[in-house]
């Protein structure tokens, strides 16, 4: 491993929403998706599991809604642990919100289910399929689109607990999907500069990175947001965060982001600056 890539055990951390309504938010997340409301304050919320954040929502009725073609979040994707607790929250976000589910997939890696939240952010569940049966070729890994039948799934793995409340096991935020106005100005920022590797590229439509050899921790794709410049504020995307093992990889980080003039907040535990469409990175280093 080089300096300039990020550490094999770097993760993402809790995603932070603008949102509009707060009360109408949490309940998504708490009564369909099966988040534990861990704290509420003010015009403030946090979701996760245990005493792990997963979610930051926060009030912002100053702000509207962006147009689809505008850069930021496609979709914050929570992964389970286990394919029951997956089914249990696919079915309970889909029982309590019916209108809310966009579709489903087998990505050869992992399983996933599609939602949109009360506001339009998008969300996917989904539990990864074993490491040593991931294909890897030239470096990039194997990953497609096929069919994914939820009616099936569901009958295959849902628990007769996970029929009356979603059952938890949500491990963390796997992986965030970003909408960006290029494909070339995303990998100079995020793999050249912040550290991510490639573990697949699609031309000028999509690009997934990753740190240790996961099929990706970050996304980003032009399908609704070719040539979007940068962001005003809005609804929706307030945060993404990246969680590194230690204080010197803030350090070798910060440093990177000097080198190619990248204005930053940095005291040495967390570090802040913005990708070139103006999305929030946050990077903390491991307790």
């Amino acid at each position: 491993m080089t300096a300039d890539i990020l550490a094999p055990d770097t993760a993402m951390a809790a995603v932070t929403l603008k949102v509009a309504d707060l009360d109408r938010m949490i309940a998504f997340y708490r009564d369909g998706v099966g988040l534990d409301l861990i704290a509420q304050e003010g015009s403030s919320a946090v979701l996760g599991r245990g005493a792990t954040s997963a979610l930051i929502l926060e009030v912002a009725p100053e702000l509207k809604h962006a147009p689809a073609n505008a850069a930021g979040l496609f979709h914050t994707a929570f992964l389970f642990a286990e394919k029951r607790d997956l089914a249990s929250s696919v079915y309970s976000t889909a029982r309590a919100y019916p209108q809310s589910f966009t579709g489903s997939s087998d990505h050869f890696v992992s399983e996933a289910f599609y939602f949109d939240d009360p506001e339009g952010n998008g969300v996917e569940l989904y539990w990864d399929r074993p490491r040593d049966s991931w294909e890897w070729s030239n470096g990039e890994v194997k990953m497609g689109t096929v069919y994914l039948d939820p009616n099936r799934f569901l009958q295959e793995n849902l628990t007769e607990a996970g029929l009356t409340a979603a059952t938890g096991g949500v491990t963390s935020i796997g992986h965030v999907h970003l909408k960006v106005g290029d494909i070339q100005t995303a990998k100079q920022f995020y793999v050249d500069t912040v550290g991510f590797e490639i573990t697949i590229e699609y031309g000028t439509q999509a690009l997934f990175v990753a740190a240790g050899g996961y099929h990706h921790h970050l996304g980003m794709n032009t399908w609704q947001s070719a040539g979007a410049g940068t962001r005003t504020p809005a609804l929706g995307l307030g945060q993404v965060a990246i969680e590194v093992p230690g204080a010197d990889d803030i350090g070798a980080l910060a440093e990177r982001l000097n080198a190619r003039g990248v204005q930053q907040a940095n005291d040495g535990r967390v570090l802040t600056f913005n990708d070139p469409w103006a999305n929030e990175v946050r990077v903390t280093a491991a307790a």
